[in-house]
């Protein structure tokens, strides 16, 4: 499996842009390599173009959760299942966030290492409001390869190998500003009533 990856990682960037964008389109909705390990090898080797590469991964990221929306949307369970066998469970347990959080589960699973393609299938199947799904996409996927470029552009290889623990703090932090916000809402709900 692992040189499965490295041949597809491989392919994508022998490739340079159209590649990358390839790569972010595919996995959207596709079992290929996440295009992050693509990403920071071309920050790395290019950081004056870092945020360019991190736009054209934002922008066919969403395209490719796009298509994934739809194979949930036209296909339904079965496509799922098929695609994902033996992922049941994951998705119950998808289906409970959207239950609970809506369109945040998505910007959640398109900004954290959590599988996008589950959660862009997923979407589709359980009807989700389109702009919304694409809005939630659009901006966790632009903020998780921003950082990435970002961190990568301004401090290259010494921060390469804490760029997981970038995210994953990032990620709680967000998490912990949407939880605030949350509570303040219901609050100052509580008191229009």
């Amino acid at each position: 499996m692992h040189n499965l990856i490295v041949w597809m990682n491989n392919l994508f960037q022998n490739h340079g842009v159209q590649g990358l964008a390839l790569n972010s389109f595919v996995e959207s909705f596709f079992l290929v390599p996440p295009p992050d390990f693509l990403l920071i090898t071309m920050d790395l080797l290019k950081p004056q173009k870092a945020l360019y590469y991190a736009l054209i991964c934002t922008i066919a990221s969403a395209f490719g959760g796009v298509i994934g929306y739809y194979i949930g949307f036209w296909g339904g369970r079965p496509v799922f299942n098929f695609l994902f066998r033996n992922k049941k469970e994951q998705f119950e347990s998808v289906e409970r966030m959207y239950n609970k959080y809506g369109s945040f589960a998505v910007f959640f699973s398109a900004f954290t290492p959590v599988p996008y393609k589950i959660f862009t299938i997923a979407s589709g199947i359980l009807s989700m409001n389109f702009w919304k799904f694409i809005t939630a996409s659009f901006f966790g996927r632009g903020l998780r390869f921003f950082i990435v470029s970002l961190v990568l552009m301004y401090f290259g290889e010494t921060f390469k190998q804490y760029i997981e623990w970038i995210i994953l703090t990032v990620t709680v932090l967000v998490i912990l500003f949407y939880i605030i916000i949350y509570k303040k809402r219901h609050v100052f709900l509580k008191h229009d009533d």
